[in-house]
């Protein structure tokens, strides 16, 4: 019999008791998280759009997908390693526990070099396909490897938040991406004011503090008091606990690809109206980023509350845990949204000066923001879904409805010659989140009624 797993104070245990407290807890400092990061990261734009020029905006903002679409592939094996060792933490085996946690960081590291090579290597081919602008070529190459040197740093913090997440633990992560967020912003403004270096400056702090929030979270998992503490000599790759993460995460980061794939196509699109609708969709890029990780923060939460209960065998506690997040999805994300196009002006104001840019960035907002809430319940059910150990399905389905429905949007009702608009482009995402919402609708009730049907019998 395996030993018990111990626990300390940064510990959550959801696997009983009131689900919306812990929830709440474990949620705002993940979502303060992902919004510091964001704007953190809008500093780029932001600094670029002060200070450089409106091609310097559209090089940087026109990677944002492309980052994206490599990225989320690798960041899937962590929601696998999120969901397999909240699984064991809520089972209480001590001893799968801390063997998965060090495959997880080994993970990571291989990640990481695969990551960077390919984010290096095809650069340019990977712009070029997406129809880059040829004057924004050469900039937005240069972004693009210089970020993705940064990969395995990247992954290590990326793994070793899903490993805190995984107990309920998101303050200390917050605490890491604070200190590397300020580091960040300065030498945005360093490197470009001072030492003139335009886009290669915002890409080398970027670089710079994601290699201090690795060496943060790598330092907290090794003086770790419980289950969760890595050592070094430990690190390997075993292969059946890594083939487990991979079953889980492979499909969740091919479903994030899905999803930054048709990101990718409607960047094409985008790209299409030239460099000032380019810099204004990409100033609207930021403020939605705001909005989709506070209520994806919930999804997350989901995700750690399934895992951890279905290794506690709690399964009716499924369906509280699911609605729970669906009830903050939609506050947050009608809240945020909300706001997003009241004073969208005056936001989009901060990272370019241009008016015919912040007007296009306006019209972004009106149709992504207004309706992300419905984005905000996809992900939610499709997280919990993932939790209870399908891992497929999610993917299958986000595969049809959300990269499927957008492309067929836009070889079908966006080239037609009247409704070739900004406008209609960007209805795409509002029809894709609702059709895949109510196809993941159907999926939880027939997994949930599995799992209670094994318990029954």
């Amino acid at each position: 019999m395996a030993n018990v797993a111990t626990r300390d104070e940064h510990s959550i245990l959801v696997t009983s008791g009131a689900i919306f407290p812990k929830m709440l807890a474990m949620a705002i400092p993940l979502a303060a998280t992902s919004v510091m990061q964001l704007l953190f990261n809008a500093a780029d734009v932001a600094v670029l759009g002060n200070f450089g020029s409106e091609f310097s905006v559209a090089a940087v903002g026109s990677t944002a997908a492309l980052i994206h679409l490599v990225v989320n592939l690798f960041i899937g094996v962590s929601i696998g390693a999120n969901a397999l060792v909240a699984r064991y933490f809520g089972a209480g085996d001590s001893n799968l526990l801390s063997r998965t946690v060090h495959t997880s960081i080994a993970l990571a590291i291989a990640c990481g070099a695969a990551l960077m090579v390919v984010g290096i290597v095809f650069a340019e081919w990977s712009l070029r396909m997406m129809g880059a602008p040829e004057e924004t070529m050469a900039l937005s190459k240069l972004y693009v490897q210089i970020c993705f040197c940064g990969a395995i740093p990247l992954m290590i913090y990326n793994f070793g938040c899903s490993i805190l997440r995984s107990k309920g633990d998101t303050r200390r992560p917050l605490y890491y991406l604070t200190v590397s967020g300020v580091i960040n912003t300065g030498l945005n403004v360093i490197f470009v004011t001072v030492c003139d270096l335009d886009v290669a400056g915002v890409a080398y702090a970027t670089l710079i503090s994601w290699c201090v929030s690795a060496f943060l979270i790598l330092r907290c998992l090794m003086n770790e008091t419980d289950d969760f503490r890595v050592e070094l000599r430990k690190l390997k790759i075993e292969r059946g606990i890594a083939w487990d993460i991979l079953k889980i995460g492979v499909p969740a980061g091919v479903q994030g690809i899905v999803f930054s794939l048709s990101n990718v196509v409607i960047q094409s699109s985008v790209n299409g109206f030239g460099p000032v609708v380019m810099a204004g969709s990409a100033a609207a890029q930021q403020v939605e980023g705001i909005v989709w990780t506070s209520m994806n923060a919930f999804a997350q939460c989901a995700l750690t509350f399934v895992s951890q209960n279905l290794g506690a065998r709690q399964y009716r506690r499924i369906d509280r845990i699911t609605l729970t997040g669906f009830a903050c999805v939609l506050c947050v994300g009608f809240i945020l949204g909300s706001t997003a196009r009241i004073f969208a002006f005056p936001i989009l104001s901060v990272f370019t000066q241009d008016p015919d840019s912040i007007a296009i960035g306006t019209r972004r907002i009106f149709w992504v923001c207004g309706f992300y809430y419905v984005c905000g319940l996809m992900d939610t059910i499709a997280f919990s879904i993932r939790g209870m150990g399908y891992n497929m399905t999610p993917t299958i389905v986000s595969l049809l409805g959300a990269c499927g429905l957008r492309i067929l949007w836009i070889m079908t009702v966006f080239q037609v010659p009247r409704w070739h608009t900004f406008d209609v482009l960007f209805t795409s995402y509002i029809v894709s989140w609702i059709v895949t919402f109510l196809a993941h609708c159907v999926c939880y009730y027939y997994m949930r009624r599995s799992i209670l049907r094994r318990v029954s019998a």
